[in-house]
């Protein structure tokens, strides 16, 4: 997690109020002028299209000014961003960073009006991508697992029933209904009892346990996927507008998001691992991994909020039976280099570090002594085929 000092906070908030002032003193037409620019702006960054055109609003007005509205010369008006030939299609411009490099020349005119309206054509887009781009969720408090300052496990309250999205397609009977909602019938409501949990229940893919809940790990996948475009939109409006950080909507929606995205990514990861030992013991009973084996142990990364991958070398190439033993001296190094990598924050490294006694503990069942007998029998089997040392030699 990025710290930002109390008087950053401060100053950012301060930002954003005098931004939303700005465009709360605006008559009502150049108000809903300015959120209808915003859109395309909004949905152009989010989308990387290749091209944009929006306009400034005519006039605008500021308090400093007493309410008397300034005319936004004609030849500032309509911008254009990119283009839709072919050569600027093959350029790739960066849509982000060209809206918001045009907007910072705008903001920077000398003309007041020019500035004034760029200045609320920024932050009219960042509150489109924030409140408008992406839904709303459930109220939820998230607490965290201990020894982490990311809060990512659901708590039950009793606010937690119902759904954010209603649908009559998809309800399911609450058994657990209170006494005051005698006599009323049945109520319905959307998704499992462990997907209401979170903040958005139709995005979660594994209850408390690991267990699945839909019908395949590339639904589960797709679902990750989806809270991850959600985090990168909230991304793209900080960046776009630092100042957004203190709308209580952003701060609403990260918090709902990330501990969910979080929560379900370590699940997916765990779920895959699972998997991955299951598919050892079965090959093992077949005496399919006789000819070497390597893992690829998947974790979430709570910095870039991905699922990657970490690689283990259990058998080389080669005819070597494959023993047990083997995974759990794998799984054993790999933690040691774990607890040594900086590279991962703390709570990544200890879910990592989990996962890999996972597989070491699904193998170690008297395996770490059958490993202990059968390299002693290497290394003395090794010691009387070395030649002795000749006199001179290091």
């Amino acid at each position: 997690m990025t710290y930002i000092p109390t008087s950053s906070i401060s100053l950012l908030r301060q930002e954003y109020e005098q931004a939303t002032d700005l465009l709360r003193w605006q008559p009502p037409l150049t108000q809903r002028f300015v959120e209808a620019q915003a859109r395309p702006l909004a949905e152009a960054m989010v989308q990387h299209t290749p091209h944009v055109h929006f306009s400034l609003p005519d006039q605008v007005v500021t308090l400093e000014d007493k309410g008397q509205p300034q005319t936004v010369p004609a030849g500032y008006r309509d911008q254009a961003i990119g283009g839709a030939s072919l050569l600027d299609r093959l350029a790739r411009t960066d849509m982000r960073k060209a809206i918001a490099q045009r907007l910072q020349e705008l903001e920077l005119s000398s003309n007041r009006a020019v500035s004034i309206g760029a200045k609320l054509l920024r932050y009219a887009t960042a509150s489109y991508m924030v409140r408008d781009l992406l839904p709303a969720g459930r109220s939820i408090i998230y607490r965290a697992e201990e020894g982490e300052e990311i809060p990512t496990i659901p708590t039950t309250t009793p606010a937690a029933r119902g759904s954010a999205i209603m649908a009559s397609t998809d309800a399911i009977t609450e058994e657990d209904a209170s006494d005051a909602d005698a006599g009323r019938g049945e109520l319905l409501v959307p998704h499992a009892e462990a997907a209401r949990k979170f903040y958005l229940p139709q995005w979660v893919a594994f209850d408390a346990d690991d267990r699945l809940l839909l019908n395949s790990v590339s639904e589960a996948e797709a679902h990750i996927a989806s809270m991850q475009r959600f985090m990168e939109v909230l991304h793209l409006a900080r960046a776009f507008a630092p100042y957004i950080v203190a709308d209580e909507q952003y701060q609403q929606k990260r918090y709902g998001m990330l501990g969910q995205l979080i929560n379900q990514g370590r699940a997916l990861a765990r779920y895959e691992t699972q998997e991955i030992i299951n598919t050892i013991k079965a090959r093992a009973a077949q005496h399919d991994l006789n000819r070497g084996l390597s893992l690829r142990v998947p974790y979430f990364d709570d910095q870039s909020l991905s699922l990657e991958l970490t690689e283990l070398e259990v058998i080389p190439a080669g005819r070597i039976m494959f023993v047990p033993a083997f995974v759990v001296k794998a799984a054993h190094d790999e933690q040691a280099q774990v607890v040594e990598d900086t590279r991962l924050s703390p709570s990544t490294r200890r879910h990592l570090l989990q996962e890999l006694k996972m597989l070491e503990q699904a193998f170690d069942d008297g395996a770490g002594q059958q490993y202990q007998n059968w390299w002693q029998s290497v290394q003395q089997l090794l010691a009387e085929q070395r030649p002795p040392a000749q006199a001179g030699s290091l």
